[in-house]
């Protein structure tokens, strides 16, 4: 029955065929050296056929606005960062690398000039709807690859891709703009748009992942307790928090006191590891736009997984360059299996976590 649900399954997303892409989901492989056609996926470490790992992701500009939960296609997301902006109003951004076949994702919102060099580490096509006069020169420079509902950068720019969009009437603008798979291979192929991972700008290593589990006892006393996840200082108007589930060995988000869910599934979106990173930042103007340094070598932060807590620093030297994560002795954290949420934390702010 497994069996057959699975071909069902890559038969419905015919327009697969024209990428050339296997959508056979991860998996389980009982050898640990895994079977011919499948490979360790560079987001979360799960083991997935290497069609689905040639697949470029996206990166789509999603809303954390009460108004405008849920958001669809957010627990297809491997990494989700959420970064505050403006008003002390949080955004997310979610990078997919599953999308094809997917009819309804978003509602998508603009962009940040520093939600680009995040983006650039997975060398991305960026999903969002419009964006800021500070992003200007970055997100009209060659190498980046975008799609945008409305004007790229504040004003100016042009709807790159923009018949991609579509609007629903479910939701009052903003909060009802939207995109398909099939909208995103069409305008990415008239955009002359890589559809695969551009060798020139792939990272095949991101992050270490453990030969197991990782539950941090190799910390003893310096992995603190962390069943729940407060980021109430750090994100004022979400609210963002987890919940540990000891059952299977995730945290399960919430935002605005409730479940935070995608709008396909109903299910409340869950993540092996929560990172948060602080970062230096600023104001640029009486308008409150926010600058983040996303380029560091002297920051910290904390990681949480399985319970636990342990502080970390973190490094970012380049645009297409990895954030890599040390523990407090020099070494490279080693993630668990499964997806990661990123914060990046306005220096000064710090989470609460017992």
């Amino acid at each position: 029955m497994k069996s057959n649900k699975l071909w069902k399954r890559i038969a419905s997303l015919a327009v697969a065929a024209a990428l050339g892409i296997s959508l056979v989901p991860s998996m389980t492989v009982n050898a640990e050296e895994g079977m011919d056609g499948y490979v360790r996926s560079v987001y979360t470490n799960e083991w997935v056929t290497k069609e689905q790992a040639g697949l470029r992701p996206i990166a789509v500009m999603m809303p954390t606005d009460k108004v405008a939960q849920p958001s669809y296609g957010i627990g297809n997301a491997k990494i989700l960062y959420e970064i505050m902006e403006e008003g002390e109003i949080s955004r997310q951004m979610a990078v997919i690398d599953n999308w094809v076949g997917m009819e309804k994702i978003g509602n998508i919102r603009s962009c940040r000039a520093y939600y680009i060099p995040e983006a650039t580490e997975w060398d991305p096509i960026l999903i969002h709807f419009g964006g800021v006069c500070y992003m200007k020169d970055r997100i009209t420079a060659p190498d980046i690859n975008n799609l945008s509902g409305t004007n790229q950068y504040g004003v100016g720019g042009g709807a790159v891709g923009g018949a991609a969009f579509y609007r629903t009437t479910d939701r009052k603008a903003p909060h009802n703009a939207y995109i398909s798979s099939s909208g995103i291979i069409s305008q990415s192929n008239a955009l002359g748009y890589s559809l695969s991972i551009r060798p020139e700008y792939y990272n095949a290593k991101h992050f270490t992942f453990a030969d197991g589990v990782n539950t941090l006892a190799q910390y003893g006393s310096a992995a603190k307790t962390a069943n729940t996840i407060d980021l109430s200082q750090i994100f004022t108007y979400t609210k963002s928090a987890f919940t540990y589930n000891a059952a299977d060995g995730l945290y399960y988000k919430t935002i605005h006191g409730k479940p935070q869910t995608d709008g396909l599934t109903c299910a409340q979106i869950s993540f092996a590891n929560v990172i948060v990173q602080n970062t230096k930042w600023c104001r640029l103007d009486e308008k409150g736009y926010l600058y983040f340094q996303n380029y560091d070598t002297t920051e910290d932060g904390y990681y949480f997984t399985k319970g636990k807590c342990i502080h970390v620093t973190w490094q970012k030297t380049g645009d297409y360059t990895p954030t890599v994560y040390y523990d407090d002795n020099g070494n490279e954290i080693q993630l668990n299996t499964g997806k990661t949420y990123i914060a990046i934390a306005q220096k000064g702010r710090q989470p609460i976590y017992y």
